[in-house]
């Protein structure tokens, strides 16, 4: 909706008024606008971004009320009727639906007394404001003294600002706020974290501020994220800030960034008998978390109280993600890369930059008595498991890389997209399976599991422990046939929830995979000559974990795009062999890697 005001449109959404307290674990968190001095619009800055305490520096000069933080700052134009009484009066009269509480907060500079009655003067030129239901004007700064605050008209209230005194109940009633000095408390820069004195004392002025039963305010604060993020976290109910847009911002994020882990993967410790050894490679197991960057794989860890199966391996490298023809890869030129040793466009699926096939690595250790399998909580025409079986210029050729599928090598596959094969004579290659325990006890040669009718559900809609059992289940049918195998294993749904910068999705998928790589790293020990590579195609959404708390799985995430990134990704080995995959390279060079251990 427009709001047209004197030849000036100011756009903004009218469901702004629907969300200007924002809630945070059932606290409505205000955000203050200390913008006076700093803001060319300082009123629309603020109220556009959804702010909902606006604070006007006031001081009464030759009789007229003159915005500026300081007196030498005062210009004519500066106007307290201007720059906030007009902008105010347009919104009470444009926007009926404004139902959520605003308050302008009214810093007195000069003396109080003649200051308020100039302001309760120019008040009275706007009965529609101060009649207003969710309009409250606040005196703060130079304020009368507080036994008198019931003298004054009703749509006046104050900012009391003496945490160790008490107030008679009808003063009290006038009272909006309780605010003080942070820098009475602490010199915090809103760096790190507050020293444990600080925080003592800092916890102890808010105590004493609530008791009163009014929303409680620091001024003269740090203005970070960190400092909004603390102070949400101590109780502060008004937040201040010179950043409307951005505290804004992140405030109204903050909730649906921060997230507690409410799934955890049982820690394997490795017994690394074969870890490192000069010995023969039998199988290889390549895991691929999509999207899998190091916050990603740290905010896992982090919420499952600090650590993971994959933490505990020794040997990492770095992997560089371009593609042939982008600095940013999309899954399937880095699936192809992984996949054939070579690189390739953007949206290609085993063929090269010329559209030409490319042999991919399922297809010729087929060809040296292999069997080959793929695992992926994404649909099987999915970029990166098709990238190990198909070949086709671009991703979206669903219908030909299904078509693909028949035509592989493959001996097993467990995916999403049943429902793309319902025209497709699958029967005639693969033995599907309705459940995946079923796996260890079939006869059949070639085998397939559909784990869903189209895509597979994520953690967050109760998939439940299902790509562990499925890995267990096809390591476990591939070791029967009683010769080497390769399996890749793809954590699809971490690249998902990065684009959606979603970090509940993130950190949950992220512990998920760990399950399956405990299944793993389990298998390796138990089958020597196992060798185990554990990496990701690129890292999606530039994602950081902000801060959080270990013992209660706490992750606040942080999103840089919504896209993937040209950040490098590590990769993990185990095994024998495994310091070949350390160093940093091109993730072209793991399909030569894995071909020289192989030998």
């Amino acid at each position: 909706m427009f709001l047209v005001f004197k030849n000036k449109v100011y756009l903004f959404v009218l469901m702004l008024f629907s969300t200007l307290c924002f809630s945070q674990h059932n606290q409505d968190i205000r955000i203050q606008s200390h913008n006076d001095y700093l803001q060319k619009t300082p009123f629309w800055t603020a109220f556009t971004s959804g702010l909902n305490v606006i604070e006007a520096d006031v001081f009464l000069q030759h009789g007229q009320l003159m915005v500026a933080h300081t007196a030498s700052e005062i210009h004519s134009e500066a106007t307290f009727d201007k720059l906030y009484l007009q902008p105010l009066d347009q919104i009470s009269s444009k926007a009926e639906d404004l139902h959520k509480d605003f308050t302008l907060l009214i810093d007195v500079k000069s003396e109080a007394i003649q200051t308020l009655k100039a302001i309760h003067k120019e008040l009275e030129k706007y009965p529609q404001i101060v009649a207003h239901p969710h309009i409250n004007f606040v005196i703060s700064g130079n304020r009368p003294a507080s036994n008198t605050y019931h003298t004054y008209p009703k749509y006046i209230s104050f900012d009391y600002q003496e945490l160790d005194a008490d107030l008679a109940p009808r003063d009290l009633k006038k009272v909006a706020m309780v605010s003080t000095s942070f820098k009475d408390y602490s010199e915090w820069n809103g760096k790190g974290r507050l020293t444990h004195q600080d925080y003592n004392k800092v916890t102890s002025a808010i105590r004493k501020g609530k008791r009163f039963g009014k929303p409680f305010r620091f001024w003269a604060t740090p203005d970070s994220k960190t400092a909004w993020r603390i102070f949400i976290e101590l109780g502060v109910d008004v937040i201040n800030t010179d950043q409307p847009h951005r505290c804004a911002t992140y405030v109204r994020s903050l909730q649906h960034r921060t997230i507690h882990a409410k799934i955890a993967s049982k820690v394997y410790q490795p017994t690394f008998a074969y870890d490192n050894a000069q010995e023969k490679v039998k199988n290889i197991i390549l895991l691929i978390g999509d999207g899998n960057g190091l916050s990603q794989i740290s905010s896992a860890a982090l919420a499952n109280k600090g650590e993971l199966t994959l933490t505990q391996l020794k040997n990492i490298g770095l992997i560089k993600t371009q593609s042939a023809d982008d600095f940013t890869t999309d899954s399937a030129a880095a699936g192809t890369a992984l996949a054939t040793g070579q690189k390739t466009n953007n949206r290609a699926i085993g063929t090269d930059v010329h559209g030409a096939d490319l042999q991919n690595i399922t297809e010729l250790l087929h060809n040296k008595g292999f069997a080959t399998g793929v695992i992926t909580t994404d649909e099987i025409t999915g970029a990166t498991p098709s990238s190990f079986y198909a070949h086709q210029i671009d991703r979206s050729q669903k219908k030909e890389i299904a078509q693909d599928l028949l035509a592989s090598k493959l001996d097993f596959f467990a995916a999403g997209g049943a429902k793309t094969f319902y025209d497709l004579p699958i029967h005639n290659t693969f033995t599907l399976l309705a459940k995946v325990d079923e796996l260890p006890k079939t006869k059949a040669d070639r085998v397939g599991v559909f784990l869903a009718e189209g895509g597979v559900p994520s953690i967050l809609s109760d998939r439940g422990n299902v790509l562990a059992e499925v890995t267990q289940g096809a390591l476990q049918f591939l070791n029967n046939k009683q010769q080497p195998f390769f399996l890749m294993i793809e954590a699809a749904q971490i690249d998902s929830f990065g684009h959606a910068n979603n970090t509940e999705g993130i950190v949950l998928e992220g512990i998920d995979f760990d399950r399956a790589i405990s299944k793993v790293i389990q298998f390796a020990d138990n089958n020597p000559g196992t060798l185990v590579i554990i990496t990701a195609d690129h890292e999606t959404s530039g994602f950081s974990v902000s801060s959080g708390n270990v013992d209660e799985h706490k992750i606040e995430g942080g999103f840089v795009t919504h896209d993937h990134t040209g950040s490098m990704v590590p990769i993990f080995s185990y095994g024998p062999r495994a310091s070949t995959f350390s160093g940093v390279y091109e993730n072209n060079q793991v399909f030569h890697k894995i071909l020289e251990v192989l030998e």
